[in-house]
């Protein structure tokens, strides 16, 4: 009954791309007066998840054709372009990092109501 509880992988997911997510905003920021930066980005989480179920997936280190890792694609920005060739746009990477933390909080959500309702459905509240 309880052997494959993909919410839980779903919501664990989600809790570690928007923690990338928040260090490449961290890093973006960092980088902001460094002449030539491009920024950095990921993919929206349903890219990353959609693209993740197409492809073949290993659950041991031997398996063949699948991999262990993730392999989510860090973008890099090319618009908006200062006169010193950063990308880096402070609004825009203040947005990314409260919409990171939006995502956090909506994984751990989904995560503690999936495990309420198994402790309801075995009787233990």
């Amino acid at each position: 009954m309880f052997q494959n509880l993909d919410v839980f992988r779903t919501a664990m997911a989600m809790a570690r791309h928007a923690g990338e997510q928040q260090a490449l905003s961290a890093q973006n920021i960092a980088n902001a007066d460094t002449p030539g930066y491009r920024a950095k980005d990921l993919p929206a989480f349903e890219d990353t998840l959609r693209g993740s179920l197409i492809g073949q997936k290993a659950t041991r280190d031997k398996h063949l054709n699948g991999s262990t890792e993730r392999s989510v694609q860090v973008l890099e920005r090319q618009e908006e372009m200062d006169p010193n060739g950063n990308t880096v746009s402070l609004e825009l990477e203040m947005v990314n990092a409260v919409d990171a933390k939006r995502e956090h909080d909506r994984a751990l959500a989904i995560y503690r109501n999936s495990l309420s309702v198994i402790r309801a459905s075995l009787g233990r509240t």
